[in-house]
Formats: C-alpha cells, structure tokens, sequence
C-alpha cells in the first residue's frame, strides 16, 4: 500500500511538470509569433502612460530587474543605472538588445532563472502575473535578488476589463492574449503575504486608455483617483517589500534635538534621553536663540562627558534646516528627531528604535491623537486641524498618517541618504522638515508605522507654531502633494 502511495504520488507530480511545461510552450510559441508579427494595436498610448506612472515610482540611477520584460521599452524607460531584463522569448529578446545595448537582457523563465548574487532596489512585474502558471512559484524566485529595501512593483489588468478587452482584440485593436488568471488585488496581496513579501500601497491607473486630447489626460490623471470613476479603471497597481532580516544587528542611534529659546530644558534632555542599541549619539542644533540656549547646551555637555554629544549652531532658519544640519553630521545607523520642548517624553524613543530595528517599520512617525493629552498641551483648533490634515494627508500618501505635525520621526540614515538624492522631485519647501521626511518616505514607498505618544504641555518658553500662518501653510502643502505625489 505505501510503495502504491509513492507511485501515485510521483504519478501526479510528473503529470504537473509536464502540465507546467506544456504551459509554459505554449505561450512561448505564442508570444514569439506576436512579436514576429505584431498586430495593429491601439495599445501605444496605454504604454506610455504605464511608464509614466513607473517614471514616477522609480527615480533614475536605480538598480532594476524586469521579469518579462518583452523588447525591454519599459525598463529602458526607467533609466536604470544597472538594467536587467528577464523573458522567455529568444526572439523578443534580441529586439530588445539591438534597442537597447545599454541594458542586459537574459532568457529564462519566470519561474526559474539564476542571476547570481545580484540585488536589485526595484523589481518590476508589468502585466506578468495574469499570464504565470504560478504566481507563488514566480515570487519565490525573486525574494535571492532582494535587499531590505528592495521594492517589488506590480501592474496587472482589472477584471472588469475582461470582456472589453476581449472585444478589443477581436476587432485586432488590442494586443492579442491567451486565456488569463484574471487576479484581483486581494488574490495579489494574499500571494504576497504567503510568498514573504508585505503589500504597502495598491491602487488603480487608467480609465481612459486610448488618445483622446484633452479628455484622456483628465480621465487618467484625476478621475482615475476618486469615486466613482476609479472602480472603471483598467491598471491594477501594488508595492510591497521583502520582509527578511537583512538588517543591521544592534544598530547604533543619533538623536537630533532642535533647540531654539529651549534654555530651561537641556539638562532634562540629557538626563532623560535613554542609550539605546549599540550606542546613541544627541546631536543639539542650537537656532539663534535669544536666551543662553547655546551656553546650557555647552554646560550639559561638559557636566555629562559619559555622554556621546555633538553641539552644531544652526546655519539657517527653521526647525527643517536644524534638523537637516544634524542629520548631515549624524554617524548613527538610525536617525531620530526629538522636540526640545519635551512635549513628547524621551522615554518613547525605544518603542520608535524597536521597530525598525526589527524591520517592521522603515519610517516611525509619533501620533499625538491617541492618548488624552495635558491641558494646554493643543488647543481646540489645533487639534481639529491636525484631525482634518491627518485625513488628507493619509489619503495622498496612500499610507496611514495620523499627525503630520508630531515632532518625533525615526527612519534609517540610508533612507535619509536616499530621501536627499530625491529631494530635487520635491524641491526646498518645508520650513519643518516633516513633509520634507513625510513627502521623501512616501516617495520610496517605504514602510510607515505610527506610535502613540502622550502629548505633554511645555513648562518653559512658548511655542514656535503660529495657528494661522502655519494652519496656511498646511493647505498650501496639502495642494503641492496632490500635485507632486497623487494626481501624476
């Protein structure tokens, strides 16, 4: 009975492979036919804004693998600093390098290829996974070729273009295709989970995919991202990242502490900020004050020389500049901002460290609007302000935010690094410095996670916060990320 068992067994597993590979030609032949002879296909405008939308995910410079990546026009369009296309067609393949001699293009399947010891900070999946025979098989070959911060990027067609599609290619006005799997983005995010990645964003492109002047960019550009009209669009879009221990051991922290007209609270600081990880660095930035702020800072240092301290006068204006001056002299593994004020207690900082020292954060933004606060600690207005920006802010970065405005905010020194070679996208315009950091993460797509903190009122000096001047330029920033960030 057992020796029967193993042969059934064996049985069905020859008769999978052999289904596998009879797939796997049979699209093979398919697609090499096409790309010999291509159809008449309307799909040229539908192309170029997908590697629109990727432009804009993807800076220039990176290090991209495409898994099939067809004659390579997507890839080429990303600009990579290092460029690997992967696909099964030998034909396509050698389009792709006559037009592509910049790049690197191999023929493998998608779901067995060996590239080395090669990782790649993005991956791109255009239009594949409908096609695979096994979507888990396929991202379980990827994960060898994924750092930490390595960024899977998928696109794949929406069910409800279905039929429509397949009139399309009936009338020869689309690109031809085989029967499909036809995946929703809840399927997609499953097989991500089970496969070791974690989705981070999804969301939908193109309702509009032919060239109609004026009215297709309206329908692509905004339509695409609101109710009703997003539920009609054709492009499903994820991002999700490797969870893996490639990280640090023991990661060593800088502390910035901005300090302007903060004289009464050095010494607490210095007393409360806790060691942690394999060493913790304060950095003060003093910003012109006109109390002796500088002079306490100095004194602390000198009463605390166990202490691992640097003292930098801030060369500009504002607590963004302060913070950017002390990222800039940080030597930590892992960067984090402090308010002077004391307004969020320093004891919280190992709760920010713990998460991204064990990688389930890659950016730790403190909330103010969980736990009841001191009286005086936010007035009325204040407090709806930050609920209503919370919303919208959450709504453009595609990722939960719940108060911009908290002064405590944790990431890796290598996402700042990177935060700063983007910041041209963006350009200087956050007197400060969260939505700098805020706008940078989101841009990255990295992993953001909030930690509620008990919000304390200031017991020395006032605050540097204007109601209405700032509250003013909150909206102006809401508009500049709808512009900047959703609406592409």
């Amino acid at each position: 009975m057992f020796q029967h068992k193993v042969y059934v067994a064996i049985s069905r597993s020859e008769t999978f492979k052999a289904e596998a590979q009879q797939y796997l030609q049979k699209r093979r032949s398919f697609w090499s036919g096409h790309f010999t002879n291509p159809s008449n296909s309307w799909g040229g405008y539908y192309r170029h804004r997908l590697q629109f939308v990727y432009r804009h995910l993807i800076p220039a410079g990176a290090k991209i693998l495409e898994v099939g990546c067809a004659r390579g026009d997507l890839l080429a369009s990303l600009k990579p600093a290092h460029g690997v296309g992967i696909d099964f067609c030998p034909e396509v393949l050698e389009e792709a390098r006559l037009a592509h001699p910049q790049l690197e293009f191999l023929a493998g399947d998608a779901h067995d290829f060996d590239l080395g010891n090669q990782t790649f900070d993005y991956v791109v999946v255009s239009e594949l996974v409908n096609d695979l025979w096994d979507v888990q098989a396929m991202l379980s070959q990827l994960r060898p070729y994924c750092a930490s911060h390595t960024r899977l990027i998928f696109n794949f067609y929406s069910h409800l273009w279905n039929i429509p599609l397949r009139v399309a290619q009936t009338l020869g006005v689309a690109t031809p295709n085989l029967p499909q799997n036809w995946l929703t983005r809840h399927d997609m995010a499953n097989l991500l989970e089970i496969s070791g990645f974690q989705p981070l964003r999804e969301w939908v492109e193109i309702i509009a995919p032919l060239p109609v002047p004026f009215l297709s960019n309206l329908a692509n550009r905004y339509l695409a991202k609101m109710s009703p009209f997003r539920f009609f669009a054709m492009a499903n879009f994820m991002v999700a990242r490797p969870l893996n221990n490639k990280l640090p051991k023991n990661p060593t922290v800088s502390v910035v502490v901005a300090a302007r007209n903060e004289s009464g609270h050095i010494d607490e600081l210095m007393a409360r900020i806790p060691e942690m990880g394999g060493g913790t660095e304060i950095i003060f930035v003093e910003g012109n004050s006109t109390d002796d702020t500088y002079e306490a800072i100095e004194r602390s240092i000198a009463a605390h020389p166990h202490r691992n301290c640097k003292l930098l006068k801030q060369p500009g204006r504002g607590k963004g500049d302060a913070v950017r001056t002390g990222f800039d002299a940080a030597s930590g593994d892992i960067l984090m901002i402090l308010d002077a004020d004391i307004t969020v207690p320093p004891e919280d900082l190992p709760c920010f460290y713990e998460l991204i020292a064990n990688g389930s954060a890659e950016f730790v933004n403190g909330v103010r609007l969980v736990y009841p606060m001191e009286d005086e600690a936010m007035r009325f207005a204040n407090l709806v302000g930050n609920k209503f920006f919370s919303w919208a802010f959450s709504w453009l970065l595609g990722q939960p935010i719940r108060d911009t405005l908290c002064g405590t905010k944790v990431l890796w020194r290598s996402d700042y690094q990177r935060i700063t070679r983007n910041r041209s996208y963006f350009g200087d315009f956050d007197p400060f410095g969260d939505f700098d950091l805020l706008f940078g993460a989101a841009r990255l797509n990295l992993k953001i996670m909030e930690v509620p903190i008990r919000y304390r009122a200031r017991r020395y000096g006032e605050t540097n916060i204007s109601r209405w001047k700032h509250g003013w330029l909150l909206l102006r920033m809401v508009a500049f990320a709808a512009r900047r960030i959703k609406f592409v």
